[in-house]
C-alpha cells in the first residue's frame, strides 16, 4: 500500500537524532480522489479512480515523479497533490500514428494513441481533427551491468531505436534469468513485460519491466506490429515511415522474428530457433 505519512491531529514522528517532527498530513478520500484523476485525466494509469491508495495508484504517483523530475517517493501528499494539480500532461515525441514509446532517462513508457478532437472545429469534408493521447507506466530497464548465464558474460543493456512487437507470450513464461508476464517481444529476448519487481530505477537484464497490475492489457494493446520507439535523451529514431508504408514496418517485424541474442538461451521453439528470454 501506499505509504502517506502519520495522522493530521496530534501524532508526531522522531528524526534520527531523536527530535520530534512536524506530522505530515493524511489526505481525504476525497483528496486521493482528486488526485487520481487528475493523474488519469493527464495520462497516467491510475487503475480506477476510486480514493483508494493502492498499488496503480503508487504506480501513477511514480510515474508522475519520474516524468517531472521530482523526488520518486511513491508518496501521495499535499505538497504531491499540489504538483498534480499544477501540472500538464506528458508529451509524446512523435506523434499522428499509433505506437509506443520508452523513455530511458525517465524511466517510462507512453502508449501513444489517437481519438477524434469533438472539440475542434471539423473540416470541409465533417471530419475531425485528431487529438494524440498517452497512457503512462513506470518501467525498469537494463541497468548496463555484466553478468552470466549459461557460461556466457553479457551486458543488461536495453537496445536504443525503433522497433516493432513481433512475438508475444501470454501468461507466465519462464527463463534461466526469471519469469516474465505477458511479454511482448520487440527485438531477440529483449521485452515489455510485467514482472513482480519494478524498481524506480533501471534493475533488468535488458527488458522493459512494467507493473503487473497493467501487463494483460498492456499486451492487449500492443498487438504484433506494434510500433515501439526506445530512446534517451541523445539517441531518438523516428518511426513514422514505418508508420506510412506497412510494407517497411512488416519488413522490419520479419527481421526482428529471424534476429536473436545468442544468450540467454532457453528452450527451442517450435520452428527450432533458439528462443532466449531476457528479464
Amino acid at each position: 500500500m501506499l505509504a502517506i505519512g502519520r495522522a493530521q491531529d496530534s501524532t508526531r514522528r522522531r528524526n534520527a537524532q531523536g527530535e520530534h517532527t512536524p506530522a505530515v498530513p493524511v489526505l481525504t478520500r476525497a483528496q486521493i480522489k482528486e488526485a487520481e484523476r487528475r493523474l488519469s485525466d493527464m495520462g497516467y494509469w491510475t487503475g480506477a479512480v476510486d480514493g483508494v491508495l493502492d498499488g496503480a495508484t503508487r504506480a501513477a504517483v511514480i510515474a508522475f515523479q519520474k516524468y517531472e523530475g521530482r523526488p520518486i517517493t511513491g508518496r501521495l501528499t499535499i505538497d504531491e497533490l499540489d504538483a498534480i494539480r499544477n501540472s500538464a500532461g506528458p508529451k509524446a515525441r512523435e506523434s499522428g500514428y499509433a505506437h509506443v514509446e520508452v523513455d530511458l532517462d525517465r524511466q517510462v513508457l507512453l502508449i501513444v494513441g489517437e481519438r477524434s478532437d469533438q472539440s475542434a472545429d471539423s473540416d470541409t469534408s465533417g471530419a475531425h481533427s485528431k487529438e494524440t493521447t498517452v497512457r503512462v507506466l513506470p518501467v525498469s530497464t537494463g541497468n548496463d551491468q555484466t553478468f552470466t548465464t549459461g557460461g556466457q558474460e553479457s551486458i543488461a543493456y536495453t537496445p536504443r531505436g525503433r522497433f516493432v512487437v513481433y512475438d508475444k507470450s501470454f501468461g507466465w513464461e519462464n527463463g534461466q534469468l526469471g519469469s516474465v508476464y505477458y511479454a511482448n517481444y520487440i527485438t531477440g529476448g529483449v521485452a515489455i513485460h510485467g514482472y513482480l519487481s519494478v524498481p524506480n530505477e533501471p534493475a533488468s537484464h535488458g527488458c522493459i519491466r512494467i507493473p503487473m497490475f497493467a501487463a494483460r492489457e498492456v499486451s492487449k494493446l500492443l498487438r504484433l506490429g506494434t510500433i515501439v520507439l526506445v530512446y534517451d535523451r541523445v539517441s531518438f529514431v523516428s518511426a513514422k515511415e514505418w508508420a506510412d508504408n506497412p510494407r517497411l514496418k512488416k519488413a522490419a517485424m520479419l527481421n526482428a522474428a529471424a534476429t536473436d541474442y545468442v544468450d540467454h538461451t532457453t528452450t527451442r521453439s517450435k520452428k527450432g530457433r533458439t528462443k532466449v528470454i531476457r528479464t
